[in-house]
């Protein structure tokens, strides 16, 4: 995931900010990591680039 779109990237349950939480990456990309929402206080994983942004009740 390109590091310059957690500025336009929202909550898809409450749709607040997200912030990034990186495990592995390089200067402009996050290859694996978690997107967490302060307010709702739910967590998206990052694998491969990708960031997984289903719901929770969503994802298998």
């Amino acid at each position: 995931m390109k590091k310059s779109l957690l500025n336009i990237l929202a909550c898809p349950v409450c749709k607040n900010s997200l912030e990034l939480d990186v495990t592995e990456d390089t200067a402009e990309e996050a290859i694996s990591g978690i997107l967490r929402c302060g307010y709702c206080k739910e967590a998206y994983p990052i694998e491969n680039s990708i960031p997984n942004l289903l719901p929770p009740s969503s994802r298998a």
